[in-house]
């Protein structure tokens, strides 16, 4: 390992630092308000987190793909609307990352698979180009373990993501990169999926938000268009997700991608900043480590700390069909229904060594 590969996560204060150049910059809406302030342009954001990116990608392998030409000009466009009073909403200016699931006209989708390293779409999808539409700039598409069938990041043609705060960790996954490009300031936010933790799962071990809409909430159209048809089950299962800092974050995200159609106008920030009365379940029934069992129960002692009430609940986590031991089994046979047949050839290869 490297000189100085574990000393990651002092670099995500100073890429927010050069962000702005009086005070640290933590979350979408402050930018907005300096955007509107004319104390800061989408062009220096964009330019900070490419550098950001230049600096620490090779470390943590978080992009697949970088498109600073594209983020800059689109960077410059979105200041010319502000000055010309143009405002598009407040993911205007702000760089994003797209999870490399999802097609991007003219830029290769490849789902960290072998097979698809050329593959290059012809059209958005749909939340990529809802997110263009917000004015949000695109600074490239992030790695993923191969084809979303993973929960460590670890497998990908383009090799493995690292862990943000700890090389000898995994990022999770499937959306590895997202977490690793959001956790280090090089994005503000990424477009995601989430079937059983491919986009929570790699926000927790990064320390970033991870969230998984509802079935219908955000449309998947476009996520390896063209390709075969997944199955009912996976359509079900999988849904589009987002991943920010913080949750204030996550809901401006969703108001951009939430297909109004299946919803009622709901406006999520505007809901959240409401006082509601919120009721927490805490999970009485799982087992875990003695490490984790503590980190469990001092979340649990925070969030009470903060007066929010608490419930404790038996998560139906031994369910008979979705048991954790068949997993691996249940990825197997989910497979064949998810992608074409000479996919399956990536079942035999032999999985890449994790070098940190």
């Amino acid at each position: 390992m490297a000189t100085g590969e574990r000393d990651i996560a002092p670099s995500y204060a100073r890429a927010i630092r050069t962000v702005a150049t009086e005070k640290e910059i933590p979350d979408i809406a402050t930018l907005q308000a300096r955007f509107r302030a004319r104390k800061l342009s989408p062009l220096d954001v964009v330019e900070a987190c490419l550098k950001q990116i230049e600096q620490v990608n090779p470390k943590l392998n978080a992009f697949i793909t970088v498109l600073p030409e594209q983020a800059l000009e689109q960077a410059q466009i979105a200041e010319g609307e502000m000055k010309a009073g143009k405002w598009r909403g407040p993911l205007h200016g702000i760089p994003v990352g797209i999870k490399d699931f999802y097609d991007t006209e003219g830029v290769r989708t490849t789902a960290g698979f072998e097979d698809f390293v050329n593959r290059v779409p012809k059209k958005d999808a749909a939340g990529v180009a809802k997110l263009r539409e917000a004015g949000a700039v695109i600074v490239g598409k992030t790695n993923m373990h191969r084809l979303g069938m993973g929960t460590t990041g670890l497998e990908s043609a383009f090799g493995p993501v690292r862990n943000p705060w700890n090389a000898d960790y995994i990022a999770g996954g499937s959306s590895s990169g997202s977490a690793a490009a959001v956790a280090t300031g090089m994005c503000f936010a990424t477009l995601d999926t989430d079937a059983i933790g491919s986009c929570r799962l790699p926000a927790a071990c990064c320390g970033v938000v991870g969230f998984k809409g509802t079935y219908g909430l955000i449309s998947p159209k476009g996520i390896l268009e063209g390709e075969a048809d997944p199955g009912e089950m996976i359509r079900c299962f999988s849904h589009p997700g987002i991943m920010a800092r913080c949750v204030e974050d996550v809901a401006i995200v969703l108001d951009v991608l939430v297909d109004r159609t299946q919803n009622d106008g709901l406006r999520y920030l505007e809901t959240m900043r409401n006082n509601v009365e919120l009721r927490v379940g805490v999970a009485s029934n799982f087992e875990a480590d003695q490490e984790v069992c503590r980190a469990f129960q001092a979340a649990v002692e925070q969030i009470r700390g903060l007066g929010y009430s608490t419930r404790n609940v038996a998560a139906p986590l031994h369910h008979p069909v979705n048991d954790t031991s068949k997993i691996e089994t249940d990825r197997r046979s989910i497979f064949p229904m998810r992608f074409t047949t000479s996919m399956s050839l990536f079942f035999r290869r032999p999985s890449p060594p994790f070098q940190p």
